[in-house]
């Protein structure tokens, strides 16, 4: 894709990370994670529009393409590609920064943003639930928790040797395809294909899942209840923009129920696409970021 330089850079995280940069420095920063199974191809409509008068940064985060897949799934807990993150920031001197987050970067953008206010100051999620949100929604949504049960599937020890039953293709072809819109998702096969045949790819991006504390509870199941479902959770105060696909089979429009509660300053586009909403449906997200950028100012640091 023309229009970025794919950097490679060392962090201080010890991790190597393939970085696509575009837009000159001097401009608002804007820093953007994809999710699973994805790379920074995740934003390839947004990177040449936006960089046209902001600098624009979108990563290849740990376990994906290219960029480094540390042993163990220790190294995925969300806290690693939040330092990730971060030392990211650090590296290319960029202090504040508006944060853009697709699926599992979105739920990363969740967790850097309520823990660091004052190096986030906006905040821009495209299909990733709020962790309180989607964590109730597990034990209290059974279309939800149904739709989430390939969660467990992914953390499940064999799921590698379904892979390579079918092979990187055949596993393209048969499952993933399935989930997104086919004819958009065609022209990008040999790079989806190339990326996870890369070494460890595979392991590393299910590692994700395995990591993650998230509970998902099997159909029918009645576990005990965490007591923090219930209490009080810290609110992100940074102006919020959640632009959402309707379509999404994964994560059900319960994700956007009461979530003004927990985002006071929120502001919810929804829009005619499926999961992968940033090349679903490209013009839609560009242009509900244009306008929400344009009237909403960071908050002070």
């Amino acid at each position: 894709m023309p229009g970025f330089d794919l950097q490679r850079i060392a962090l201080s995280t010890r991790v190597e990370l393939d970085v696509a940069i575009a837009g000159d420095p001097a401009n608002p920063p804007l820093m953007f994670l994809h999710g699973f199974p994805e790379s920074h191809r995740t934003w390839r409509h947004q990177i040449a529009e936006f960089a046209r008068d902001h600098y624009v940064v979108a990563p290849d985060q740990r376990g994906f393409a290219r960029s480094s897949k540390p042993d163990g799934v220790e190294s995925y807990t969300p806290d690693k590609p939040v330092a990730d993150l971060l030392a990211l920031a650090d590296h290319l001197g960029i202090g504040q920064f508006t944060l853009v987050g697709h699926d599992w970067g979105g739920a990363i953008s969740w967790m850097a943003t309520l823990q660091n206010p004052q190096r986030i100051a906006r905040l821009i999620i495209v299909n990733a639930p709020h962790p309180l949100v989607f964590q109730r929604s597990l034990y209290d949504d059974p279309g939800q928790r149904e739709a989430s049960q390939y969660m467990t599937a992914f953390r499940n020890p064999g799921f590698e040797a379904f892979v390579d039953s079918l092979g990187i293709p055949g596993f393209f072809d048969t499952t993933f395809s399935k989930h997104a819109n086919p004819e958009l998702l065609a022209p990008e096969r040999d790079a989806y294909i190339d990326e996870w045949s890369q070494p460890g790819a595979i392991t590393a991006m299910l590692n994700w899942y395995r990591a993650s504390a998230v509970v998902v509870p099997a159909p029918g199941e009645t576990p005990d209840r965490p007591a923090w479902l219930d209490g009080p959770f810290p609110p992100v105060t940074q102006p919020t923009l959640v632009i959402w696909g309707t379509e999404d089979k994964a994560l059900l429009p319960v994700q956007l129920e009461k979530l003004d509660r927990y985002v006071p300053d929120l502001t919810v586009i929804r829009v005619d696409a499926g999961h992968f909403v940033p090349w679903e449906n490209p013009v839609a997200v560009n242009e509900a970021m244009r306008e929400w950028l344009a009237s909403h100012s960071p908050v002070a640091p």
